[in-house]
Parts: C-alpha cells; structure tokens; sequence
C-alpha cells in the first residue's frame, strides 16, 4: 500500500462570512520560531480593506440592533466551537509562538475563557456605564451607551491568539463590528478563527480578518472615511504616529495602550476596551408638572 500524501490547508482571508483569496493573488511564506515553513497566507491589498470595510458596514445595522443577550449566546457558542477544536489551536498557537504544548494550551484555554468572560458582559455593560442622571428640573435625564460603529483592529504581534482574542471580543460583544489585521508574524491562528466564526452563528460580516503586512493595510483603513475607530495594538511607535494623524482626518476614536508586546493578555481585562468603542446617547424627557404634593410621573 502506498504512503498517502497530507492534505496541506489552503489559509484564506474571511470577509463578510466567506472565504476569499486577497484580489491581488498574492501570498507570503509563513514560518514557525525555527524558520520551517508552515504555510502560505493571503497578503491583503488595499482593495481587500476596502471590501472588508464594506462587509463590516454592511453587517452593523444587524449586529448593533440586535439584542444584547442574543450578542452574548452567540460569543458563548464561539467559545464552544473553539473547545471543539482545541486541539488545532494549540498546535498552531504552539507554531506561531514557539511555545510547548503545554505553555500553549494554556494560551487556548485563556482564549476560549476570554470569550467566555466577554459572552457574560454583553447585557451588563449598560448597567455600568449608563444610568439615570439626578438633573435640576422635572425631568428623566437618561445615558446609554451605543456602539461606535465600525472599528478596525490591529492584533498584537506577538500574542497571535490570546491577544487577538482580547482586542476583538470586546469590540463585537457591544455591537460593532470588526475589520482585524492579524499578526503578520503569525496569522494562522487568526485565519483559522475565521472558520470558528462561519460556523459560530455570528452574522458574515460582523467579524472580516485580513493577513498580509500591517503597514500596508493598515493605512487604507486609518484613512477610510467609513472606519469610526481603530485600534493600535498591534502597531509599532513610528507605525502608530502615522496612523493616528491619518485617523485624524474624519476624527476616529484611536486606542493606543502602552506598552503592547509587553502586556500580560491572560490578565483579566476589565471593561476598558468596551467602553473605549462606545458613544454614550444622553436622552431629556419631561415627567410633568409637579403636583401640590411635589409628585410628578
């Protein structure tokens, strides 16, 4: 009997709940800690940011009306399809980082908790950031927070998972929707997400991950008149500057932390990168005229 020959996995991007090559036809050598080859990822044009811009604009309308409770089932079933296949994570996560088996599955394990921690966040965020405020009238005076819109999202280099996973969740699970450019050291493991999120019960759209150098996809989308905010985690200080003045242009909301690479990702997140995607809508209205017993409705 013959040796049989493995099937080798084609990476794709994954704009608006499909699986496209990048337009360009280009691709680049991916290579694991010790320089062996891995695979052959997509390199996303600017034509790629542009389609994903327009899949993730497309896909909000949907996704920011939608019920915060049914945001939250949905990121807990990502996290069950993950489980399903946490096997394939920690191989890959164990390639992209150089990391061992074990050091690796606790990196996945982390992840899947991550969205997990964000599912149980999507119908509470609003009890702690919004509220009734006391005002010198007779009126209700009410703030709740919105979802800014489309948000594009650097993934952190070095944390090719786990990372990625802790700048995406908290965009999605207050209802934007998400451009992400995946490490371009290490794009796998986001590439692969794709396939969890096709099959996760998440609107196409809502998530669209593009592989390919971060500088030059990057650029497009910080100067994209249709992109509200962006997130620079995965952006080097001469990277970031750039695109913070060309974000400057339509006033998106730019989030900067420092220091990136060195940050502890499994660390618990707060709500900070919730709350730094979201508007907050103040709301008057009138209870009546008060009575001779000083009660109004």
């Amino acid at each position: 009997m013959s040796e049989r020959l493995s099937v080798l996995k084609t990476y794709k991007l994954y704009v608006g709940g499909k699986f496209p090559r990048s337009e360009s036809g280009r691709v680049y050598e991916v290579t694991d800690s010790k320089n062996n080859w891995l695979a052959n990822a997509p390199l996303s044009s600017r034509k790629d940011a542009r389609d994903a811009v327009v899949a993730a604009r497309k896909a909000f309308g949907g996704w920011s009306g939608a019920t915060a409770y049914n945001r939250g089932q949905i990121l807990y079933r990502i996290a069950e399809m993950l489980e399903g296949r946490r096997d394939q994570y920690v191989a890959e996560v164990a390639d992209a980082e150089g990391l061992s088996k074990s050091k690796a599955a606790a990196q996945v394990d982390a992840a899947i908790d991550r969205w997990v921690w964000y599912a149980g966040w999507t119908d509470k965020i609003a009890q702690v950031v919004g509220g009734g405020n006391p005002v010198a009238g007779p009126y209700f005076n009410l703030s709740s927070p919105e979802p800014t819109g489309v948000v594009a999202v650097l993934a952190p280099q070095e944390s090719s998972f786990l990372g990625l996973v802790s700048v995406l969740a908290p965009v999605i699970a207050t209802g934007n929707t998400a451009v992400v450019v995946a490490s371009e050291k290490s794009p796998l493991p986001a590439l692969s997400l794709g396939e969890v999120l096709a099959t996760s019960d998440l609107p196409g759209g809502v998530v669209n991950i593009l592989s390919g150098r971060t500088a030059e996809i990057a650029a497009p989308l910080a100067a994209h008149q249709d992109v509200n905010a962006i997130d620079l985690a995965g952006a080097d200080e001469a990277l970031a500057k750039e695109l913070e003045i060309a974000a400057a242009d339509n006033l998106k909301r730019v989030l900067r932390p420092q220091p990136v690479d060195d940050a502890d990702w499994s660390a618990t997140p707060g709500t900070d990168r919730m709350t730094a995607f979201l508007e907050t809508k103040t709301v008057w209205h009138p209870t009546g005229a008060l009575g001779a017993s000083g009660s109004s409705y």
